[in-house]
Parts: structure tokens; C-alpha cells; sequence
């Protein structure tokens, strides 16, 4: 199956747009400089630009690296829970890939990055939230944990982190996401003091990383949130497609989309030339250096500002260099391009996140026809290979790869009433307000960037989508990239 975690880390090693360096201080100060055209605001101040425009320019492949990175040391945009006037909030669904981790792989004869994944409130970055959070997470074997998440630890607690592992900054990433969102909708009173399992909906992965960063997020969303009232419920499938996973044209897209990533990688001489000399460089056969994914621990080393790891001084004491990953950085600029034009991946998405899509559309509806006790706040803790793909089956390709602490924020919105002009001699009545949906991506809104919004235009006096619009792009035509009109259609649909 191409639904786990292994079979889309192909996928994420080879698309996601990095070159680890070791920058100057002149350089990283440059680099922490919002880009033009990108909005970002302080927590609690007020914004003028609501809508902001999606920022899609290809930015230096330094500043993309720290942007990857998330350093929670910048201010950050939020512009989650506003609205024109008088519109009532009425839910609000919240994917998020995890926080910073520790390396899947190692470097062969190269010594691993030295990350305490324990957590202390004196070591950076912190958060004024993090004692409370680890005091608070001492006490939830209170909450009810959907098999098997009751065994996963609820902080990374390992001196020397293990692979994958969640680090102090990823916690620290998610808190802060909690405190904006917390700010955002305070005011909207999403959620009642005594909210039930119902209104608050938790779902996760089964990974360490997923499991802590849902709950550093609802903590700084909901501060010392009560455990007997919560459930956290466990997605087996990392596309968290529940019961509707079995997808064969799924899976057939995927394999025709590494197929073509393969095709364009052994084109590129130079990238052959340069990990040959990576390879020569530490000591190995290059095939050996190729399957170590040396990208994954190097963007560990850029994230914590640590030197790049080299060779031991019997095999020459030699470092990676810039120049080097600058040739898999252009490489990886060409894939994208490429996976574009071709559009095997958008058919791929757009049949893996359907069923996350049609949960989403499900719910949105149930509560916008005013029915008690819904779901008011959602929150599913997923991966890169769960947030990418999201982001292509809405039509927005051009958005970055999800950093560390990405987050997907669909908000249902309700217009004032209507009033109805009078009968003679009657009472004048009103008509209840329309649903609408709102998409934003790391703050940004993008709702008029997806596929579901874009021709519907942006008319002045109604600067939100219809959900009609979202509800019918989720049941019908969104299958129309692979020729289908229903999910089960595109799925057993035999190939040409």
C-alpha cells in the first residue's frame, strides 16, 4: 500500500524545496525579514488587510529554507477569525502537520545532530506556556485515548532524541500556533466553558510527533483544557481517510508519479556528478549516501543552527559544502515544475484527500443547518505527506511545501439575517443569513486561490465564499481532473 508514512516519505524527499547552509550573521538577519508582499502581524494587534494575497513568488532558496524551518522567533501573521461585520462564526476545522522533529535518517560516518528532546523551560526557544503545558500533560490518563494512542507519551522525553522524534522547538511551534488561534477566535466564542466531546473533535496519527503537537496546540488554544471531557481519536492512515481508503487509482497515480520523479532525477547528470562527490567527500559508495537522504539530516542542522556534520579525519575530515546542495536544490526546482505540467500528482491528491475533504464538507453542512451539540473546533495532527497533498486537491499548487507547524484552517462563517419586506398590513420577517466557507494556509487567506473559489470572483459586498461552492467542488467536481463525476468511480475506473 502507498497510504503509510514510508511510501509518501519518497515523495516529501524528493519535492521539498531546501538547501541547508551554514548562513553568516548578515545573511540570517537578512533572511528574517518578511518577503514582499507577505503580511505579518504581532499577536493581538489589528490588521487592516484582511484579505491578504497569497504569496507565491520563488523566494531565495535560503530564506525558503528558514521559512521551512519555522523558527518560532518571528512574529507571525494570523488571520484566522476575521470577518466583515455582524458575520457569526459558526465552526472551525484546523489540519496541521507536526512540529519540528529529529531526523529520520543518518548520515553514514557522520556523527548525529546533538538535540536534547527533553523539555525545560530554560533551554530556547521557550514559551510562557510551556511549564503549565508539561504540569498539565502529568495529568491525561484522564482523557479518553482511542487504541493504541494511550501508550504514546504526551511530551518528547528522551536526553538524546530518537528518530523522528518530536523536539522542544516543535513543541514550542504549536503552542504558539494554540496562543494565535486562541486570540483569533476568543472574541467569536467558539467554544462554550462546559464544551462537550462532540463540539471539540481531536483526531491524530499514531506518531509520537503527531500525538504531542495536537495536544501543544489545544493547550495553547484551550490552557489547561479538561482532560475528563476530551477524546483523542486515532487515524490509522496518514491520508486520514477512515474507512474509505481503498482507492486503486490512488495508488497507480502514485506509482506513475515516482516513476516520473525517477525519470527526471537519472536525467540530471549534474545531480549524479554532485552526489558522487558528496559521497567521495565522506567516505561511501554513493548509492549508500543516496539511500541515507542526506537533505532530511542536514535541514535538522540548519533548523538548530549547527554546523554541517563531516567526515571523520581518517577519511579525510572533508564537509558538505553549498555549492553541492545547490545543484539538489535546482534539481528539486525542476521536479516541481515538472510535476505540475504533468498533473499526475494533482490526480494522486485530489483521490487521496477526498475523503478528509468530504468529512470536512459533512460537517460544515450539518452545522450551517443549525443542528445542536456539532462540532464546533476541529483538529486533525497529520504529517507533510497529509498537508501537501490537501493543498493540491484544493487547487493550490503553488503554495509552499508545508513547513514545521503548518497549518490548514477552514472556517464556516454565517451572514447577518435578511430581512423581508413586509406584507401589507403584515409583520416584516427575516430570512436566516447564508453559509460561508473561508480557507486559510500558515494565516494566509486563501480562499480565492482554490479551485472550489477562484472564478466565483470577489464581488465588494461579499468578500467570503459560498459553501455551496465547497459542497458541490467536494461531491462532484473535483473529480473532473481524473474524468469522473463520484469518488467510487475514479477509484475503480479501469486505466486506458
Amino acid at each position: 500500500m502507498f497510504s503509510t508514512i514510508d511510501a509518501h516519505l519518497f515523495l516529501f524527499l524528493f519535492s521539498v524545496n531546501l538547501i541547508p547552509t551554514t548562513p553568516t550573521v548578515e545573511e540570517r538577519l537578512l533572511q528574517l525579514q518578511p518577503p514582499d508582499g507577505f503580511v505579518r502581524s504581532a499577536v493581538g494587534k489589528s490588521r487592516k488587510r484582511v484579505f491578504p494575497v497569497l504569496h507565491t513568488e520563488e523566494p531565495s532558496p535560503l530564506s525558503e529554507a528558514y521559512g521551512y524551518c519555522n523558527t518560532p522567533n518571528r512574529t507571525e501573521q494570523a488571520w484566522e477569525g476575521h470577518s466583515p461585520a455582524d458575520y457569526k462564526l459558526l465552526s472551525v476545522q484546523v489540519m496541521i502537520r507536526h512540529g519540528d522533529r529529529y531526523p529520520l535518517y543518518s548520515i553514514p560516518k557522520t556523527k548525529r545532530p546533538a538535540i536534547d528532546c527533553t523539555l525545560s523551560t530554560s533551554r530556547r526557544p521557550s514559551h510562557p506556556l510551556l511549564k503549565a503545558f508539561i504540569s498539565h500533560m502529568g495529568k491525561g490518563g484522564g482523557a479518553n485515548w482511542e487504541s493504541p494512542l494511550s501508550s504514546v507519551p504526551r511530551v518528547p522525553n528522551h536526553s538524546v532524541c530518537e528518530s523522528g522524534e518530536l523536539t522542544q522547538t516543535g513543541v514550542v511551534q504549536h503552542l504558539r500556533n494554540g496562543q494565535l488561534l486562541h486570540h483569533a477566535y476568543k472574541q467569536h466564542r467558539l467554544l462554550p466553558s462546559d464544551w462537550s466531546p462532540r463540539q471539540l473533535w481531536v483526531e491524530t496519527t499514531g506518531k509520537s510527533r503527531t500525538v504531542q503537537s495536537g495536544l501543544a496546540l489545544l493547550y495553547g488554544f484551550l490552557p489547561q483544557f479538561n482532560w475528563t471531557g476530551l477524546v483523542v481519536r486515532h487515524q490509522w492512515n496518514t491520508l486520514f481517510c477512515s474507512s474509505s481508503c481503498d482507492c486503486p487509482a490512488r495508488n497507480r497515480y502514485l506509482e506513475e508519479e515516482q516513476r516520473r520523479q525517477y525519470r527526471l532525477r537519472v536525467a540530471n547528470t549534474q545531480l549524479e556528478r554532485t552526489y558522487v562527490d558528496m559521497a567521495r567527500t565522506l567516505g561511501l559508495p554513493t548509492r549508500q549516501l543516496r539511500a541515507a537522504n542526506p537533505i532530511d539530516s542536514l535541514l535538522c542542522h540548519l533548523c538548530h543552527n549547527l554546523s554541517f556534520p563531516c567526515a571523520a579525519a581518517s577519511d579525510g575530515g572533508g564537509c558538505l559544502t553549498v555549492a553541492q546542495f545547490a545543484v539538489i536544490r535546482q534539481q528539486q526546482l525542476d521536479d516541481e515544475v515538472d510535476r505540475r505540467r504533468v498533473g499526475l500528482y494533482r490526480k494522486y491528491a485530489v483521490l487521496a484527500m477526498y475523503p478528509y475533504l468530504n468529512r470536512t464538507a459533512t460537517r460544515m453542512e450539518r452545522v450551517a443547518k443549525g443542528r445542536g451539540g456539532e462540532e464546533a473546533f476541529v483538529l486533525s495532527s497529520a504529517h507533510d505527506v497529509t498537508v501537501a497533498p490537501l493543498l493540491s486537491a484544493l487547487g493550490l499548487e503553488e503554495a509552499r511545501f508545508p513547513r514545521f507547524a503548518a497549518r490548514m484552517v477552514f472556517e464556516l462563517w454565517r451572514s447577518p439575517p435578511v430581512a423581508r419586506r413586509a406584507a401589507k398590513g403584515g409583520k416584516a420577517r427575516s430570512r436566516e443569513g447564508e453559509a460561508f466557507i473561508r480557507v486559510l494556509y500558515n494565516g494566509e487567506d486563501v480562499t480565492f486561490h482554490t479551485s472550489f473559489c477562484r472564478t466565483h470572483g470577489r464581488p465588494p459586498s461579499q468578500p467570503l465564499c459560498p459553501l455551496t461552492n465547497f459542497l458541490s467542488f467536494v461531491r462532484r467536481d473535483m473529480f473532473r481532473v481524473v474524468g469522473a463525476t463520484s469518488y467510487r468511480d475514479a477509484c475503480y475506473k479501469l486505466p486506458v
